[in-house]
């Protein structure tokens, strides 16, 4: 369970004595961050006892290298690290979709914003909660690509701006922002299909 109304400053103090092997304010930082790193875990695997497994192993990696930690966001190192571990379990499993190809720009990196991708300005979010169907969310975010699943899982529902999930998996920003387009269009789409089904009358309608 997170923490909530902690005093500014206080994930500091706690990292500056984590870091001297003090383990009470390393499970302090545990606390506040197991669901977010369950849950990006969860989303990258699609399996519960896994994501549980790769949570645990990636808090206790954390403490083991928590004095490599430099500052900025703490959040954002953990995830790195979760991101990291998930995808170790993925390659010796052989369970890694690869990385489909998209446009790169003149520097060789993915486009930020190709023309024909078009970047819904509702989240993903935003869509669920009206539609009050977070299982339906979940079901379909397991559909898409880790890359798409991953983007959406940070940004759109653990609140993560774009440097954090930058770091978190450790891309670029322009990266972030690209991946978060299709992963927003997909997603939309699916939405979308999801309300023609329950609502065939209303689409009927507007149809005619």
């Amino acid at each position: 369970m997170e923490l909530k109304n902690q005093p500014a400053g206080m994930e500091e103090l706690w990292i500056e004595s984590a870091s001297n092997g003090d383990l009470d304010a390393f499970n302090q930082l545990v606390l506040k961050h197991q669901d977010a790193a369950y849950h990006h875990a969860l989303a990258m695997l699609n399996d519960e006892w896994l994501a549980e497994e790769v949570t645990q192993d990636s808090f206790l990696k954390a403490f083991q290298n928590i004095r490599g930690f430099r500052g900025g966001s703490f959040r954002a190192w953990l995830m790195r690290i979760v991101t990291n571990t998930a995808y170790d379990w993925l390659r010796q499993s052989a369970r890694r979709p690869s990385q489909p190809l998209f446009p790169d720009d003149e520097y060789g990196e993915e486009m930020e914003t190709p023309y024909w991708i078009a970047d819904p300005n509702t989240l993903v979010e935003d869509t669920v909660e009206r539609n009050e169907d977070e299982k339906f969310l979940y079901r379909n975010l397991n559909e898409l690509q880790d890359i798409y699943r991953d983007i959406i899982t940070l940004i759109d529902i653990q609140g993560f701006d774009y440097l954090e999930a930058a770091q978190a998996l450790n891309v670029p920003v322009g990266t972030v922002k690209s991946r978060l387009a299709r992963a927003r269009l997909q997603m939309k789409e699916k939405l979308t299909s999801r309300l023609e089904q329950k609502c065939p009358v209303h689409t009927s309608a507007l149809a005619i």
